[in-house]
């Protein structure tokens, strides 16, 4: 094996959640009588942190205000939750994955709560030997997430392969030293991902799980 650890985003690239990720930021938006956002800015900020996602989706939002959208996004994202699809393809290809030997991790802009329901309904929990997310250390693209995940993992950087579905993924790789590949079907159009030069740059799990077989 090249890689030891392969380190997985979660929202847009093992699950088809950005469409309703972008929908509840908006629906939470409406709520509160801020503007709302169009749709390429909001899937733009899938996976940062609560912060950095807020100031850009919603310019100008007074950061006492942040808790208010939180609470109105959860509230529609939670009652969406049960029926977000995992990518066809995925419970394969994460299940050959561990077989072969390698060690999967998560790094995503979710929480720590909303990480660990996600995992016990999808049945994945037991694939995953760490995780982090946004609400556990520096989000993303710090490379806090993949330093940490290393250190606990005892995997050296040049073992690591990050795969997501942003440019916020591809940056954080990038900063903590760490090989990634792209998936297009998620939050971030293949242009932008492109521009950040991954190793390849995959439209489906399908392309992805070969991609991982012959250079994994």
């Amino acid at each position: 094996m090249r890689y030891d650890l392969l380190v997985f985003d979660w929202d847009g690239t093992l699950i088809d959640s950005a469409r309703t990720i972008v929908a509840c930021i908006q629906d939470a938006c409406r709520d509160l009588g801020l503007p709302v956002p169009e749709d390429s800015r909001a899937s733009h900020v899938i996976g940062l942190g609560l912060h950095d996602a807020l100031a850009y989706a919603v310019p100008g939002l007074a950061p006492g205000e942040y808790g208010k959208v939180v609470e109105s996004y959860r509230r529609h994202f939670i009652a969406r939750d049960s029926v977000i699809p995992l990518f066809p393809g995925t419970q394969e290809m994460l299940v050959d994955l561990h077989r072969r030997g390698h060690a999967l991790a998560i790094a995503t802009g979710k929480s720590h709560a909303g990480l660990g329901r996600a995992l016990d309904r999808t049945g994945l929990r037991p694939l995953f030997v760490a995780t982090r997310c946004a609400d556990q250390c520096a989000p993303k693209p710090a490379p806090d997430m993949l330093h940490e995940l290393m250190r606990e993992l005892q995997v050296a950087s040049s073992r690591t392969l990050m795969i997501g579905d942003t440019v916020h993924d591809l940056g954080m790789a990038a900063r903590a030293g760490v090989d990634a590949v792209a998936v297009t079907h998620g939050a971030h159009p293949r242009r932008e991902l492109v521009g950040l030069a991954p190793l390849a740059c995959l439209d489906d799990t399908s392309e992805l799980f070969r991609w991982l077989l012959d250079n994994a």
